[in-house]
C-alpha cells in the first residue's frame, strides 16, 4: 500500500503550476505518490468533487489533500468520503455564492489552512470562519489570493505538515 497526495487547483489555475510543482518535491522526500488532477474541462465545483471521488483510490493507505482556491473546496467536500490523513488548504473558496455546499465534514482532524491579508478573490474572514469551526491551524500572510510571494512559506510548512501525516 502506498502514500498518495492529490493536489486540487483552483478554478482558473493549471494542474502543474508553482505551487503543485513545489509541494511535489517534498511529497516525494517523504515517500508519497503526488498527483494533480486536471479539472479545467468544467468551472462546476460539484463537478470537480465528482472527478476526484471517482478515481481509484483503494490501494493507498494513506491520503493526503491538497487544495488551492476552489482545489481547497473540491477537496473539503471530498474528504468527507476519502477520510484523508490531512487537508492542506490554501486561500480556500469557501462560503461564496455559487458554490452548493456552506458547511462540511471533512473527516480528519489534521488541517492547516494558508490565506493571504491582501486576498481580493475570497475574503480572509472565510478561512477564518472555517478554521474556527473546525479548529484548523490558519496561517494568515501577507499575500494576494495566488500566495505566490510566500511559497517558500509554505513549503516549509507542507513538509512538517506530512511528517505528521506520515503514519
Amino acid at each position: 500500500m502506498q502514500k498518495l497526495v492529490i493536489y486540487n487547483h483552483g478554478k482558473d489555475s493549471i494542474p502543474w503550476g508553482e505551487k503543485p510543482l513545489a509541494l511535489a518535491e517534498v511529497a516525494k522526500d517523504h515517500g508519497f505518490m503526488f498527483i494533480s488532477p486536471d479539472y479545467q474541462a468544467s468551472n462546476d465545483p460539484e463537478l470537480r468533487v465528482k472527478q476526484l471521488l471517482n478515481m481509484e483510490l483503494s490501494g493507498y493507505r494513506t491520503i493526503v489533500l491538497i487544495g488551492s482556491s476552489m482545489g481547497a473546496y473540491v477537496a473539503t467536500v471530498a474528504a468527507e468520503r476519502i477520510k484523508p490523513a490531512g487537508l492542506f488548504l490554501l486561500a480556500p473558496a469557501f462560503y461564496l455564492p455559487g458554490y452548493a455546499r456552506g458547511e462540511f465534514k471533512p473527516h480528519t482532524e489534521r488541517i492547516e489552512v494558508f490565506h493571504g491579508w491582501r486576498d481580493e478573490v475570497v475574503a480572509p474572514e472565510n478561512a477564518w470562519r472555517f478554521c474556527q469551526t473546525h479548529r484548523a491551524c490558519l496561517h494568515m500572510l501577507d499575500a494576494d489570493h495566488r500566495l505566490l510571494s510566500v511559497l517558500p512559506v509554505m513549503v516549509e510548512a507542507f513538509d512538517r505538515f506530512l511528517s505528521h501525516c506520515n503514519r
